[in-house]
């Protein structure tokens, strides 16, 4: 009895450790790049102000503004002319006093191909003027159920008359 308890011992913390890692062994690492179009102006935005602080009047990088998002998500840069494989829906909040530093806080809804009706959930900071921002991939649905990972985002282009950008994202995800 003490041989076999001696042996249990000596297996049990072996087993812990492996548990996980038998576990990791069946997941999927997916890189997905989409372009993601935010559209402030014209007579269909897809980025609206909802809220905004007394201060965000007087800010020069509009501290406290909240804006509700449903943007496209397509395969390349030209919205027009590119494929639609889904939406941004979420938030971003202004959320620098200093620099422009966006809060953002969004699913990625895909829409067509193998992740059709698919989610990711992205959250974290991003400062606009840094050439590569990374947020967290927080979770996901569907083919992404208990995703992880990070996203990358590069201005692809901004109108610095409309307020208009397209942001080039790159979704590095386990799933």
């Amino acid at each position: 009895m003490a041989a076999a308890a001696a042996v249990l011992v000596v297996l049990l913390p072996l087993l812990l450790v492996a548990l996980p890692i038998v576990a990791a062994a069946g997941e999927e690492e997916t890189h997905i790049k989409v372009y993601w179009h935010d559209v402030v102006s014209g007579p269909d935005p897809t980025a609206v102000q909802v809220a905004r602080a007394a201060v965000t009047n007087t800010s020069k990088t509009l501290f406290g503004a909240v804006v509700v998002i449903d943007d496209p998500l397509t395969e390349g840069p030209d919205l027009n002319s590119s494929q639609l494989i889904g939406r941004a829906q979420g938030t971003y909040i202004a959320a620098g006093k200093d620099t422009v530093a966006l809060l953002m806080n969004m699913n990625f809804v895909f829409q067509g191909g193998k992740y059709n009706g698919s989610t990711v959930a992205i959250m974290g900071h991003n400062e606009v003027s840094s050439a590569v921002r990374e947020m967290a991939v927080v979770g996901g649905t569907g083919v992404f159920r208990w995703a992880r990972g990070y996203a990358q985002a590069r201005t692809h282009t901004f109108d610095l008359k409309t307020g208009d950008a397209t942001v080039e994202y790159n979704l590095y995800i386990k799933h």
